[in-house]
C-alpha cells in the first residue's frame, strides 16, 4: 500500500499538479497564451482540484478509499492524453484541468486506507512514504523535461509518459486497495458547534489559505518568470524550468523531518519559520530570476515549504479532530484549494498591470504578513 500510494501521489502532485507550470513557456509559445489567460487556466486547474476534493469526502464516506484513488488516477490519465495531443488552447485547458483533479482524489483517502489496513505502530511511517511521492513526482517531471529539451515535439512524448504512469497508478492502486472494507452506512455523527469545530482551527485555516495563494502562484509562474527573464547563465532557456523543479523536488525531501523538528521547536515556531521560507522563496524569484544561486535556493525552499506544511496540515487537523480526521483534513485542504483558485487569477492580472517582479514581491508579502500575525500559542488536543 505504501508503494502504490507513493506512486499515486507522485502522479497526482507531480506532473498532474505542476506539469502545466513546468511547460508553461512552451505552451505560451505554441498557443499564444497571455499572462492573464495563463493565470485563468491555472486557476481553473486548481478549481478542479477543489471540486474533486469535495467529492472525495463523499466518496470515501460512501464507497471507501479505493474508488477515489483509482478515479483520480484515471482523470490524470485522461488529462495527460488530452494535453499530449492538444492542437488548440481549449483542448490544452481541458486536459490541464482534468489532470489537476487527480490531486483532489488521490491524497486524503490514504488516511482512511492506512487506518484500516496498516498496524497502528506503522501509520506514521506508511503515510510518510505515501507523501514522499510528491517530491519524487516533481523531481522526475523536471528530469524528463530536461531530457527532451531542444526537441520541438519532445514535450508531447513526456506527457505520454505521464499518461503511462497514471495508468500504472490506476491498476496498481486498484489491486493494492482491493481488500479494504466498505464504510459502515449506519454510523451516526454528532453535530459540532462553531466553538468546538472552527474556532480552535482558525490559525490552521489561515496558513492553509495563505499558502494556497502563494504556492499556486509559484507553481504557475515561477518557471515562466525565469524563462522570460533570459534563463540561467550557460543553460538553454527551456532548461531553466526543469532545473527549478528538480531542485524543488529534492528540497522537499527535508520535509520528512517535520515531526522531529516540531517536537524540538514547537508548532508555532516551525510554522513561522516555514512561512518566512515561503516569503524568501517567492521574493528570490521576483528579484533574481536569472541567478543560479537564487533560483536553486528559491526552488528548494518552496519544496521544503510544500512538504512541511503538508505534514502540518495532516497531523494538526488530526490532533484537533481525532474522531473525524478525514473531515477535518478535507476542510483544511478545501481552504488551501480556495487559495489555489484565487492566487493565479490575481497574479496573472497584477503581472500584466504592474509587471512580474512586483507581482512576486506582493506574493512574498502575503507569507510574511501571515508569519507576523501567526499566534505564539495554538490549540492542539
Amino acid at each position: 500500500m505504501a508503494i502504490s500510494g507513493a506512486w499515486a501521489t507522485a502522479v497526482a502532485f507531480g506532473p498532474a499538479r505542476i506539469g502545466y507550470g513546468l511547460f508553461l513557456p512552451k505552451f505560451r509559445e505554441l498557443f499564444g497564451l497571455s499572462q492573464s489567460n495563463a493565470g485563468l487556466i491555472a486557476s481553473a486547474a486548481f478549481a478542479g482540484f477543489f471540486v474533486a476534493l469535495l467529492f472525495t469526502g463523499m466518496l470515501v464516506a460512501r464507497r471507501g478509499a479505493r474508488l477515489p484513488v483509482v478515479l483520480g488516477s484515471i482523470t490524470a490519465l485522461a488529462g495527460f492524453v488530452l494535453v499530449a495531443f492538444a492542437e488548440n488552447v481549449t483542448v490544452l485547458a481541458l486536459g490541464v484541468v482534468l489532470a489537476a483533479t487527480s490531486a483532489g482524489f488521490c491524497w486524503t483517502p490514504f488516511n482512511d486506507a492506512v487506518e484500516q489496513a496498516v498496524d497502528e505502530s506503522r501509520h506514521a511511517r506508511t503515510l510518510s512514504i505515501v507523501s514522499t511521492g510528491t517530491t519524487v513526482g516533481i523531481a522526475c517531471s523536471g528530469a524528463l523535461a530536461i531530457a527532451v529539451a531542444g526537441s520541438s515535439h519532445g514535450w508531447r512524448a513526456v506527457w505520454v509518459l505521464f499518461a503511462v504512469a497514471a495508468l500504472v497508478s490506476a491498476l496498481g492502486n486498484g489491486w493494492a486497495l482491493r481488500r479494504l472494507r466498505a464504510p459502515a452506512q449506519h454510523a451516526t455523527t454528532r453535530k459540532l458547534t462553531w466553538s468546538a469545530w472552527a474556532r480552535p482551527a482558525l490559525p490552521l485555516y489561515a496558513i492553509a489559505g495563505s499558502f494556497g495563494i502563494t504556492n499556486s502562484i509559484y507553481l504557475s509562474f515561477a518557471v515562466d518568470r525565469v524563462s522570460h527573464s533570459g534563463g540561467l547563465p550557460g543553460l538553454a532557456a527551456e532548461l531553466a524550468g526543469p532545473v527549478l523543479y528538480v531542485a524543488f523536488g529534492f528540497g522537499g525531501l527535508f520535509g520528512l523531518l517535520t515531526a522531529d523538528i516540531k517536537q524540538r521547536t514547537g508548532l508555532p515556531a516551525l510554522v513561522r519559520f516555514i512561512l518566512i521560507c515561503s516569503c524568501v522563496s517567492v521574493g528570490l524569484i521576483g528579484g533574481w530570476p536569472t541567478a543560479w544561486w537564487s533560483v536553486l535556493l528559491s526552488a528548494a525552499l518552496q519544496g521544503l515549504c510544500v512538504m512541511v506544511l503538508s505534514a502540518i496540515f495532516s497531523f494538526w487537523s488530526e490532533s484537533l479532530y481525532p474522531s473525524k480526521p478525514t473531515l477535518g483534513f478535507t476542510v483544511v485542504l478545501s481552504l488551501f484549494a480556495a487559495g489555489n483558485i484565487i492566487g493565479p487569477v490575481l497574479a496573472g492580472y497584477s503581472a500584466t498591470a504592474f509587471g512580474p517582479a512586483s507581482m512576486f514581491f506582493a506574493t512574498a508579502a502575503v507569507s510574511l504578513i501571515t508569519a507576523v500575525l501567526f499566534p505564539s500559542r495554538v490549540r492542539q488536543r
